[in-house]
């Protein structure tokens, strides 16, 4: 029971968290102000005043631990606070309040609105209230990470944005969603493009980004060699993202992906390991490409150098499966010049003359140039009717500040309105004249077809393995023998070539205008381009 003879000894003791629990609270000035003014009030004794801002979430806060040692040591019997929740949402500290109550050493908690003495009455009170703050915390908790799943399920990432992308801060609450960096997407991008080509590593991509292109982060510091292998190993990037991270849940991004599914994918293969990226000590031409047709392993090389009794010295270079998925795998090695002669048997039939070369690309540019006319007028509609809606929501903020409609009248209409404009920004994304970068990808696969035997015969290791890397990411070998799937890959090209070589013998003692008229009654040539020039580049009609 209280000891009424007992003077009591006040502490003023003021809390205030930067979290969202302690948004709405005063300020640690301004319950100073109020906890001094009814000290003044009803003539307290307060021998002490003790501020600090920590969240009471969990236990371990300094300046709360030093209001208990006051108390036990008898230096104050007395705590004067704002309302229950600043002295703890947590049960430990709780207990120790309650506590210090039961031993005497507590005499009394003081609220401007109530007291609480060491009565059985009073003590469940106070915990009931500190309790119900804990109660609280935990319910908004659970809110934030309903929020948060819900977020999740309309493909809005919940988490700061990754290298190349940006958080909206002006989006509504719970619908922010990332959006690309315009000072760092297209670099970023230009990363993940370098690295598609097979001939370099990441560190390599990372000195060029950084030295030469200048990249730089939001911090104004270099790239770290971590974040390079973060954006080349995050599924953020081709519009996945688990959360939490290592739940098993995954969801689809409604953001700007900065690369395909499949050129992740073969990233991955580029790396080396799945998952696991690891810089490349070695440049060999043909790895990081082909995997055992056996076991599934990737296929590595090494260097092998015989030094003959005359003095000669001669070096090969052999590749084998790695066996880290299979010790037993029993399959053999094979040379590169074995490899070499192989690719070069698939690339053979690939050969374009240059008369094709020029009619093909020529045929492109007429026949697309009739898009860039379709997308313009496809722009300037949408861009009229962005603008309208822009318009609509200028008046409907002007029709609200002067009051003509009520608060729930303007978000009724508020909504529909920025649903509208969020659409029309999502489809200028989508929407714009890429016929030049079409005709440059297929200026590409021309000279892809042109050059390829030349590369594997004359190239260095890095022209070799650009070859290889457009005849497919999902090469085997087995037994010797390189699986190479034009199928998937070059074979709308090789029909092109077929179709040219039916031709070649009608050809002789024609004009460069006969060889166009006769190119164009061709049915392989009357064929269409595939607007997605990665997945399938020539199809005949």
């Amino acid at each position: 029971m209280q000891n009424t003879n007992q003077p009591i000894k006040y502490i003023i003791y003021c809390r205030k968290s930067s979290e969202t629990e302690d948004r709405q609270v005063l300020s640690i000035e301004s319950q100073r102000n109020e906890l001094e003014a009814v000290a003044k009030r009803e003539n307290l004794k307060v021998v002490e005043t003790i501020e600090e801002s920590h969240s009471a979430k969990k236990p371990g806060r300094p300046k709360f631990a030093e209001v208990i040692a006051k108390m036990e040591s008898g230096f104050a019997n007395g705590l004067l606070v704002w309302n229950a929740s600043r002295i703890s949402r947590n049960s430990v500290d709780t207990g120790r309040i309650v506590y210090l109550m039961d031993e005497k050493k507590l005499l009394e908690v003081k609220t401007p609105s109530q007291t609480f003495h060491d009565t059985p009455n009073d003590k469940f009170l106070l915990s009931l209230f500190c309790s119900q703050a804990k109660l609280e915390n935990d319910n908004k908790g659970i809110d934030v990470k309903r929020g948060l799943r819900t977020k999740c399920e309309k493909g809005l990432y919940p988490a700061p944005a990754p290298t190349g992308y940006k958080n909206n801060k002006y989006e509504e609450r719970g619908n922010k969603q990332i959006y690309p960096d315009p000072e760092r997407f297209d670099l970023v991008r230009k990363m993940a493009d370098t690295m598609l080509t097979g001939l370099y590593s990441a560190p390599a991509v990372r000195r060029m980004a950084t030295n030469e292109w200048g990249f730089r982060m939001p911090s104004g510091k270099q790239m770290s060699i971590n974040t390079m292998y973060y954006i080349f190993t995050n599924p953020v990037y081709y519009g996945m993202f688990e959360y939490p991270r290592g739940s098993g849940l995954w969801y689809k991004g409604t953001y700007k992906a900065l690369m395909t599914p499949e050129e992740y994918d073969k990233i991955q293969v580029i790396l080396g390991r799945k998952g696991k990226p690891r810089p490349k000590t070695h440049i060999f031409a043909f790895t990081g490409l082909m995997r055992c047709g056996e076991c599934g392993a990737m296929i590595t090389a090494e260097e092998k150098i015989k030094r003959q009794k005359n003095g000669n010295t001669h070096t090969y270079i052999y590749y084998h499966c790695t066996k880290r998925i299979d010790k037993k795998c029993t399959q053999k090695y094979i040379e590169q010049k074995e490899l070499e002669r192989q690719i070069k048997l698939a690339v053979d039939d690939l050969t374009i003359p240059a008369d094709l070369h020029e009619y093909g690309l020529k045929w492109v540019k007429e026949n697309n140039a009739s898009k860039v006319i379709t997308n313009e007028s496809v722009l300037d509609t949408q861009n009229r009717a962005y603008k309208e809606c822009l318009k609509k929501i200028s008046g409907l903020i002007d029709m609200r500040a002067n009051g003509e409609i009520n608060e729930e009248e303007f978000k009724m209409k508020k909504d529909p309105l920025m649903a509208d404009k969020k659409h029309w920004e999502n489809v200028f994304n989508t929407t714009g004249n890429d016929v030049d970068a079409f005709v440059k990808k297929a200026d590409e696969v021309f000279d892809f077809a042109r050059d390829a035997k030349a590369k594997l015969e004359k190239g260095e290791p890095y022209s070799k393995k650009s070859v290889l890397s457009r005849l497919g990411s999902n090469l085997l070998l087995k037994d010797e023998m390189i699986a190479i799937d034009l199928e998937h890959t070059l074979i709308p090209l090789k029909d092109v070539v077929k179709e040219n070589k039916r031709l070649e013998p009608l050809k002789i003692g024609l004009n460069r205008a006969e060889i166009e008229e006769l190119y164009t009654k061709s049915s392989v040539m009357q064929g269409r381009w595939e607007s997605n020039p990665d997945q399938r580049f020539w199809r005949p009609i």
